[in-house]
């Protein structure tokens, strides 16, 4: 049974799309970008600034789904530049605290709505 999951706490998907997907004891999330739940409005601003609004929604869909991050199995990240990878390094590990999942971090082209960082998760519910 798949079960679609959804939280006033986090941006709606802004297509179509769900905010995440439980399958069995498995959460699927769509990609996070920084737009802020309440507004739709990117935020704007460096890396970290960011980095922390999308660990921010993240976290509501982890909370939703009765989880958090230290169930997380697998992150993917996507950077519009890859040098900021240090930065957003810094930023991620502080927020997971001792949390470490397996993650693939990856430099694209662009992202929606222009931002620097969108991260996608699977998490043990």
């Amino acid at each position: 049974m798949i079960k679609t999951l959804s939280t006033s706490s986090a941006p709606a998907a802004i297509g179509p799309y769900s905010q995440a997907k439980v399958v069995g004891n498995l959460l699927f999330t769509s990609g996070q970008i920084p737009l802020v739940p309440e507004t739709m409005e990117m935020v704007t601003g460096s890396i970290q600034v960011q980095t922390e609004r999308v660990l921010q929604n993240l976290d509501a869909v982890l909370r939703e789904a009765g989880t958090g991050w230290d169930r997380v199995i697998k992150t993917t990240v996507f950077l519009t530049d890859m040098g900021d990878f240090g930065t957003f390094n810094t930023v991620y590990e502080q927020h997971l605290g001792g949390a470490k999942p397996a993650r693939s971090t990856v430099q694209v082209a662009a992202l929606p709505k222009g931002a620097k960082v969108e991260i996608e998760l699977i998490a043990e519910v």
